[in-house]
């Protein structure tokens, strides 16, 4: 059969597209001007070549793909460059505080600044984030309305400008039940618990890393599991299969409205990181298809979810690194880490701990090259102690839910209610302490961008290797198709 017939599965055609957008997106950043008439030109194939081979179908799908992403990462970068009349000089902005305010350097607090809008020199609203350093208020919550001014500078990573020593004003309190609930229970955390437990508790259950100890932050990083402290689909998943237990005798109309509220506002509680959109994203679409009795190619799944979040927010694919961790996981968790387990076990089904520590070596191959690449460092000591801690983090989340219910309500019995998260928090806290006084537990070790091209050029190589040995293995066709989202 010529080449030119050949037929590509409809889901790699749906891969081939949305990989086309986050490529145009990202090309967008290069500030070339994106020509309309592109965007003419692939509809038009698209309509010549609709009812032909697929192979012929391909190019211009791509085309349309690259014409979507470049279009509205264009349309992003002419908004984002507002602020270049604006650095280095002094302006007055107003904006919603997307963070809860911590003291940093020089007793200044700091927090996210967002919905910004400028007063002086001029008015405009600006998209994106800004860092605030400053004074004149002893507390910034989420939420709240907050006048600023400094001198506005660039910075590097998810934020477009920071604004230091700056003069900081509420002018009008949240008055949002959520945020209300949210700093009673931190108060009964802190209530029910010592530190540095209580910070540590309230970073697995809702991903608040601003309070705990720098020393904390410091160990979980030498050791490979700030992870557990970052909410992201993990806490998601948890909290959607305890559902699903609680109402499995009720019916799936009931299961799936009450997962969609518990994921509406667990986002209204952590905010909207990039990990946790993603993880809401994918956990909606994944309760869709199981309502509808379908399901999703995993790759399909992944690209889609990045698209989506991308396209909202082109920051995220441009300068956020936690974008990029939390897909790179992602993939090693439901690509690379299936894979693995088909090819080692065949049909046989690993025990719980094994599972464990393939998904938990793919995600970390998966991330080891940009994080040397970022951070010049790595764990050495990550897959142990992810083997020792990650396994406990369900059981830890429900007894510090029940921890800081009972610093809320009844603070007179919380020591007592929470003896049994204390013994696990510290469990994991000692762990951590000792792993990261380990010899060379942190690995000092960067790479130059090329050295993480051709690490990730391998990773690449070796998923499609593995994929073809198992797909022309008996007996499991079928499954890989379901793992990769079929072949070409």
């Amino acid at each position: 059969m010529t080449s030119y017939k050949y037929k590509f599965r409809r889901t790699t055609l749906i891969a081939v597209f949305l990989t086309a957008v986050l490529v145009g997106l990202g090309l967008a950043r290069t500030k070339i001007e994106f020509q309309h008439w592109w965007l003419a030109v692939s509809l038009l194939l698209i309509t010549i070549t609709l009812r032909r081979a697929r192979v012929m179908f391909a190019v211009p799908l791509i085309l349309l793909g690259l014409s979507i992403g470049w279009w509205r990462g264009s349309a992003y970068m002419s908004l984002l460059d507002n602020y270049n009349n604006l650095y280095k000089n002094n302006v007055v902005v107003v904006g919603v505080a997307d963070s809860d305010a911590v003291y940093g350097d020089k007793s200044q607090i700091s927090f996210d600044l967002g919905q910004i809008k400028v007063i002086e020199p001029y008015r405009i609203d600006l998209v994106g984030k800004i860092g605030v350093k400053g004074f004149g208020e002893p507390m910034v919550y989420k939420g709240d309305i907050v006048q600023v001014s400094a001198k506005l500078y660039p910075t590097r990573g998810p934020r477009q400008a920071s604004l230091s020593f700056a003069s900081i004003k509420v002018i009008e309190k949240s008055d949002s039940l959520i945020e209300v609930i949210r700093r009673r229970f931190e108060a009964g955390m802190q209530s029910a618990l010592p530190e540095p437990a209580a910070s540590f508790g309230l970073g697995l259950l809702i991903g608040q890393r601003s309070t705990i100890p720098k020393s904390v932050s410091l160990q979980l990083a030498a050791v490979g599991l700030t992870h557990v402290v970052a909410v992201s689909g993990y806490n998601l998943t948890i909290i959607m299969r305890a559902v699903r237990k609680l109402l499995r005798k009720r019916s799936k109309y009931q299961s799936t409205v009450a997962s969609l509220l518990l994921i509406g506002i667990f986002l209204l509680f952590t905010g909207f990181s990039a990990s946790i959109v993603r993880a809401a994203i994918v956990s909606t679409l994944s309760l869709w298809a199981w309502y509808y009795g379908r399901t999703f190619r995993p790759i399909v799944l992944i690209l889609l979810a990045a698209v989506i979040t991308a396209g909202v927010y082109p920051i995220y694919l441009w300068s956020d690194i936690g974008w990029y961790l939390s897909f790179l996981a992602f993939f090693g968790i439901l690509v690379l880490a299936p894979l693995i387990t088909k090819r080692v076990f065949k049909s046989r089904q690993p025990k719980i701990l094994m599972t464990l520590i393939i998904e938990t070596s793919a995600a970390q191959i998966m991330t080891m090259p940009i994080i040397m690449y970022i951070f010049g460092q790595f764990s050495a000591v990550a897959l142990l102690a992810n083997v020792l801690v990650v396994p406990l983090v369900p059981i830890a989340m429900s007894l510090c839910l029940v921890a800081g219910l009972a610093g809320m309500f009844v603070p007179f019995m919380s020591g007592w209610l929470a003896m049994p998260s204390r013994l696990s928090l510290t469990y994991m806290l000692d762990v951590v302490s000792l792993l990261s006084r380990l010899p060379r537990a942190l690995v000092k070790q960067s790479i130059t961008v090329w050295q993480m091209v051709l690490m990730y050029s391998g990773m690449i190589m070796l998923v499609i290797i593995l994929w073809h040995k198992i797909k022309t293995s008996s007996g499991i066709i079928t499954d890989i198709k379901q793992v990769v989202g079929g072949e070409i």
